[in-house]
């Protein structure tokens, strides 16, 4: 390898803002993220369905009174 051209590779803290603290390697430094493995909803199984300005409602309510299509 070239000497000289290669960024420094240090020792980094990674930190979640559920407070969890993970020690890696990293061309940046520290630095802290806002959703991490530990406290991610698709990780931990507590996946939730998010509303967005009442979608689901509308799409609800549009569709309640049409009756489902029978299979020939």
């Amino acid at each position: 390898m070239k000497e000289k051209i290669h960024p420094k590779y240090v020792a980094a803290k990674i930190t979640c803002a559920c407070g969890s603290v993970v020690e890696t390697r990293s061309t940046a430094g520290d630095f802290s993220v806002d959703v991490c493995s530990a406290c991610h909803p698709f990780y931990t199984g507590k996946m939730k369905l998010v509303d967005t300005q009442g979608r689901i409602d509308r799409f609800r309510r549009k569709y309640a009174g049409t009756a489902t299509p029978e299979k020939a």
